[in-house]
């Protein structure tokens, strides 16, 4: 089987990471104009701060799980 048996784990290692990852650049660096009418100027803060929290807890679970066995 691809990637053992450990398929679960890798793949909310990948999307606990994205998640994570993908608020904290939100937040960091929004776009510089609009792309499309009705886009914001940037992200939520709450949300995206509870987002990358919550991506991160993933991510760190996820690992310990693999490290553990």
């Amino acid at each position: 089987m691809f990637l053992g048996d450990d398929l679960l784990v890798w793949l909310l290692l990948a999307l606990g990471g994205a998640l994570c990852a993908g608020n904290v650049m939100a937040l960091v660096r929004p776009p510089d104009v609009a792309h499309q009418e009705g886009d914001l100027e940037q992200a939520p803060r709450g949300r995206s701060i509870f987002m990358a929290v919550l991506g991160g807890l993933v991510f760190v679970v996820a690992l310990g799980s693999l490290i553990v066995g």
